[in-house]
């Protein structure tokens, strides 16, 4: 069994898996990834109804918000410009970058798929072989043939630079990452110790920032306190803002010395294969999804 399921995961990676239509490759990974049979024709949890809306959203604006470029004039038309990280240059190809017209700290960025950055801290000691290396192969990557996720199907690859965010106290950079449905933020989460992978620690709350027993995925952190965010009836109000028009999207915000900054819309938390616990959360969550 075990060396089938090895295969299937080679498979799906290859070319060949493109041949599949959404939904038989969705059904397969499902299965490859949680072990259980999705059903599509009646789904209930969180993570079916990702896969389904896969399938199902296929409006312009969903490619638009899903471009890490492209979504800046939404949410400057939705919010307000002064929400954006930014913006230092927009490139085609890795060597199009004049790193000399850069500042002495930035962060390059991939406009279309997931986990696509450079951190720049520091200019001075750049590898920019390093960087070639991670950021130039993603450029030829179209993300939605490994997922489905059809809004990044036709994006077209660039790559955006941007400025390089730090908290005040020198810990590590918070993504507050509002969890919205029909227009509602119903829970937040945010990461600890997101640098090494081996450590990461994910705090759920709700809107009055009460932690919450449920996890996603990474272990609760009851060591570690974090502060309420002195203006989070405003991160809230603005969350609720930009995902007005969607059944559901996760708004993930930045808050540097009280002064909010836009980080991106996510429509399919981890991809709709998220570890939610207890189980009853994650039918609770499918609930908050009207189809």
């Amino acid at each position: 069994m075990n060396k089938l399921k090895k295969v299937i995961g080679l498979f799906l990676r290859t070319k060949l898996s493109r041949l599949l239509s959404d939904e038989t490759f969705l059904k397969i990974q499902y299965k490859y990834v949680t072990g259980e049979k999705l059903n599509l024709d009646s789904p209930k949890s969180f993570n079916e109804k990702l896969q389904y809306l896969k399938i199902e959203q296929r409006e312009p604006i969903f490619t638009e918000v899903a471009d890490k470029f492209k979504v800046r004039e939404y949410v400057s038309s939705t919010i307000g410009q002064e929400y954006l990280i930014p913006l230092y240059g927009v490139y085609d190809s890795f060597d199009e970058i004049n790193f000399q017209d850069l500042p002495d700290e930035y962060v390059i960025k991939t406009n279309h798929n997931s986990g696509g950055y450079f951190l720049v801290p520091d200019s001075k000691k750049i590898n920019i072989n390093a960087a070639r290396s991670k950021l130039e192969p993603m450029l030829k990557k179209n993300y939605y043939y490994f997922t489905r996720e059809w809004p990044y199907k036709n994006i077209k690859p660039k790559l955006i630079c941007e400025k390089y965010l730090r908290e005040n106290d020198d810990m590590e950079l918070r993504d507050y990452r509002f969890f919205c449905f029909d227009g509602e933020v119903k829970f937040i989460a945010v990461d600890l110790s997101i640098v090494d992978k081996s450590k990461v620690r994910r705090n759920l709350y709700d809107k009055n920032w009460k932690l919450l027993d449920e996890e996603i995925s990474y272990e609760r952190d009851l060591t570690e306190k974090i502060p309420k965010p002195k203006n989070l009836s405003e991160m809230i109000d603005l969350a609720e803002k930009l995902s007005s028009n969607f059944k559901h999207v996760r708004v993930d915000l930045y808050n540097i010395n009280n002064k909010i900054y836009f980080g991106e819309l996510t429509m399919y938390h981890q991809s709709g294969y998220g570890d939610i616990r207890p189980q009853s959360f994650n039918k609770l969550m499918g609930s908050w999804i009207k189809l």
